[in-house]
């Protein structure tokens, strides 16, 4: 039996680098699937390699729409005929059975994380996610590697698409609460860059504090839900605490930038933009 149709939504900008590494290794997955590229204005050659693919491969499109991840990865979801929606970043590669372990454990109302394994720089490798745990859930999980059902993903809303980053925890954090499981799926692998240089380390850490700020703009205090100890203990060294300083500086940025009344009075709610 061949299970259910998965859809793989593909986000890109400027990702020529790297994104025909990740098209050769989902065009090799157990069907049936689609593979969706939503290019947000990339002017590097990114195009034309999806268009590539798209021509020799007929479950692969391409389509363009300029705005955040959440607003391109809704917009994927839009144009989606999968049952169900995997999300994975262009700098990316998927396991040559990615689909296949996920296909096993699809159902509604569950989510599926995968497992990501960073390579690169081997100090970046190392550092490990900071953990935020929601109803007995760890809701990090990142959507380089993680599965929907189409119709609870747009039940739910979609990504937010005011997140500059966190926009995955945000919506792992609203399926939780919406009464949906997580489940990690360690078979499933997904190998994701870590990034190349000091600076795009920083920079990627920055904007991670960020998304965490804009994470309590909008659900409230959530420190009682991080394990201090064993962020500390997960980030010891230098390059770990380098990342949890950039993150704070982060952190006080959007402090500054954004308040409680400036999403309050968002006039589009999320999921809003998100149609079936």
């Amino acid at each position: 039996m061949a299970g259910p149709l998965i859809s793989v939504i593909v986000t890109t900008l400027n990702e020529a680098k790297h994104l025909r590494d990740l098209l050769e290794s989902l065009a090799v997955q157990e069907p049936p699937f689609e593979v969706l590229v939503v290019d947000a204005g990339s002017n590097d050659g990114t195009v034309g390699i999806a268009n590539t693919f798209a021509l020799e491969f007929p479950a692969f499109r391409v389509l363009d729409h300029p705005g955040s991840r959440g607003e391109s990865r809704n917009h994927g979801v839009q144009h989606a005929q999968g049952e169900f929606v995997a999300f994975v970043d262009g700098d990316c590669i998927a396991n040559a059975f990615w689909l296949k372990t996920l296909r096993k454990r699809v159902a509604a109302r569950r989510v599926l994380a995968g497992r990501s394994m960073q390579i690169g720089y081997w100090a970046f490798e190392r550092l490990e996610r900071v953990e935020l745990i929601r109803r007995g859930y760890d809701i990090t999980h990142p959507s380089s590697n993680l599965v929907y059902p189409r119709a609870d993903f747009l039940r739910i809303g979609g990504f937010d698409p005011r997140f500059i980053t966190a926009e995955d925890i945000d919506l792992n954090f609203r399926a939780v609460e919406d009464g949906m499981e997580i489940s990690y799926v360690d078979q499933a692998l997904i190998y994701h860059r870590a990034r190349d240089s000091i600076g795009g380390f920083l920079r990627q850490a920055f904007w991670n504090g960020y998304g965490r700020k804009q994470l309590t703009l909008k659900h409230g205090r959530l420190w009682s839900e991080y394990s201090f100890r064993r962020m500390l203990t997960r980030q010891f060294g230098l390059w770990g605490f380098l990342r949890l300083g950039s993150a704070v500086l982060g952190y006080l940025r959007c402090k500054v930038r954004e308040g409680p009344k400036q999403w309050a009075s968002a006039s589009v709610p999320l999921g809003r933009s998100v149609t079936t």
